[in-house]
């Protein structure tokens, strides 16, 4: 029976992980299959590989087809390798602890290369996000000035209404002020012109007391003479001794 090693589709849309299984080359993509060896997940950074490195071995000495995908996922976990070497033992180009040192160095070198690629990864990360800081710092900032921008032009607007306010109550004090001082001075003139009124009402009054009392003693004096010269008459003679 002729054997693949393959991905089976697993998850949603948009969001698609794979399993890697022994299949039968005639079976559908996603039906039946001989043995689960691993898992492969696009979505993350890097993909993440769980894999069952001797299963995988043993299905590709006893002869398992992979699929493109599958021949790559194989070649970065170092199976290929392994059954390359396993291959140069068996014809005797070289010791089996040979082929084990070789295949050390391999995993060594690998994940060397793969820190680096971390630290790579990660420093690009962070600088990524302090450009990104910088970005909205300086965006901040922008918005901070426009604000204050905004606030400054309204204060002065603000300070500009309440000037003219302050300025129409000072007018209209000043009205009110000069109103009451026309007032008071037409008050003041009535009251002196009212004064000299009464001033002359009394010089009036006091030239009608003069008067009355100078034809008060006109009439008198012949009343006095009348009365004295009656009295003259009735007065009897004195007796003789």
């Amino acid at each position: 029976m002729a054997t693949k090693i393959r991905l089976q589709r697993h998850g949603r849309k948009g969001y698609a992980f794979y399993h890697i299984v022994i299949a039968d080359s005639r079976a559908p993509r996603d039906g039946k299959f001989i043995e689960r060896i691993g898992s492969y997940n696009p979505n993350t950074n890097p993909a993440t590989i769980d894999l069952k490195f001797d299963r995988a071995l043993y299905w590709l000495q006893v002869g398992a087809q992979p699929t493109d995908t599958t021949r790559t996922i194989l070649s970065t976990q170092g199976v290929l390798l392994k059954k390359h070497l396993l291959g140069g033992v068996a014809k005797g180009a070289f010791s089996e602890a040979e082929a084990e040192t070789r295949f050390q160095a391999w995993i060594d070198a690998k994940q060397s290369a793969l820190n680096t690629l971390k630290v790579k990864d990660s420093d690009a990360a962070r600088a990524k996000v302090k450009a990104g800081l910088e970005a909205e710092k300086a965006v901040n900032k922008v918005r901070a000035a426009k604000l204050a921008e905004k606030r400054a032009e309204k204060a002065a607007a603000e300070a500009i209404t309440q000037a003219e306010a302050a300025a129409s109550e000072a007018a209209e004090a000043a009205e009110i002020l000069e109103a009451v001082e026309v007032v008071e001075t037409v008050k003041a003139a009535e009251a002196v012109e009212a004064a000299e009124a009464a001033v002359e009402a009394v010089k009036a009054a006091e030239a009608v007391v003069e008067a009355a009392e100078a034809a008060v003693t006109e009439t008198a004096a012949p009343v006095a003479e009348a009365t004295e010269t009656a009295a003259d008459t009735d007065t009897p003679a004195p007796a003789a001794e």
